[in-house]
């Protein structure tokens, strides 16, 4: 039988909540740690992130997976974006931020939940931007012993806007990017730019990559439209040592649609959660 704690609110570092589930099963005890990063316009709630947070838990793992804090969701409303403003603010240090929050949350001994996990076994898969964000991460905390990521990202600056448009962005302060499935026009301020540009070492996926020491999983989908499967390549260049894993055919949310209209996962996310549960167990 799974446990499901839902909307456990963290308190993050720049003023808004950390909005977390974890999921695990009664049996047994000292399980390891799965902590899961959605991606850009993305949430912990999407799509079939549910069922792929049993599937870990089932497998004997305590699936964590959280927003964002400046995601555009909120306490009331963890699903979608009713907090444009929030959404605008964001910048990849206070996902960072975010996610050490969560690391430190999981890991203290006063937790409840930690009584039941293996705080030594922290895997982190990020998906899309989340990829980026949990390849800095686990270059740079030692507390991370696994890294996989699905459909990740293998650079930050070159997905900003260029030539006019970046010149309008400056100017205005502000530029939008329509959310196709919402219609909303989501804000991002200049000072994700220059936010990246104040930590671009840190924020360089390659260097990050380059560091890996721990087990490295590179899951992607050979017809992924939005994060092309190029950059798979590209990250595997940075550190030969990764494992590469592609699914033949596969998008780039593997299959998975918002809203999810059955309880089975589909075949392609089934299928790198399969692969992840085998990698993590290592």
């Amino acid at each position: 039988m799974i446990t499901r704690k839902k909307n456990i609110v963290l308190e993050g570092n720049h003023g808004k909540p950390i909005v977390t589930d974890v999921f695990y099963t009664n049996k047994p005890n000292d399980k390891p740690i799965i902590i899961f990063c959605h991606g850009y316009k993305g949430f912990k709630d999407w799509g079939a992130w549910d069922l792929m947070a049993e599937a870990f838990a089932n497998a004997g793992f305590v699936l964590v997976k959280f927003n964002f804090s400046h995601n555009g969701g909120t306490v009331e409303q963890p699903i979608d974006f009713p907090d444009l403003e929030a959404f605008a603010n964001n910048t990849f240090i206070k996902e960072l931020d975010d996610l050490e929050t969560v690391l430190d949350w999981i890991t203290n001994p006063d937790n409840e939940i930690l009584s039941k996990t293996n705080a030594q076994d922290i895997t982190l898969i990020g998906h899309s931007r989340g990829g980026g964000i949990v390849v800095i991460k686990a270059a740079e905390d030692p507390r991370v012993t696994k890294l996989i990521t699905w459909a990740g990202v293998s650079d930050y600056k070159n997905r900003f806007p260029k030539g006019e448009a970046f010149k309008q962005w400056e100017k205005d302060g502000v530029f939008y990017v329509e959310n196709g499935r919402t219609k909303q026009q989501m804000p991002h301020y200049f000072d994700f730019y220059s936010s990246f540009i104040d930590h671009e070492e840190r924020l360089t996926i390659s260097k990050a990559a380059a560091k890996i020491a721990i087990p490295y999983l590179i899951v992607h989908g050979t017809q992924d439209p939005t994060v092309h499967v190029q950059e798979a390549y590209s990250i595997n260049a940075y550190n030969p040592n990764a494992s590469l894993f592609l699914v033949e055919g596969a998008d780039h949310v593997f299959g998975a649609r918002h809203p999810c209209k059955n309880s089975d996962l589909p075949k392609d996310l089934e299928k790198i959660i399969e692969k992840s549960i085998e990698f993590a167990r290592l």
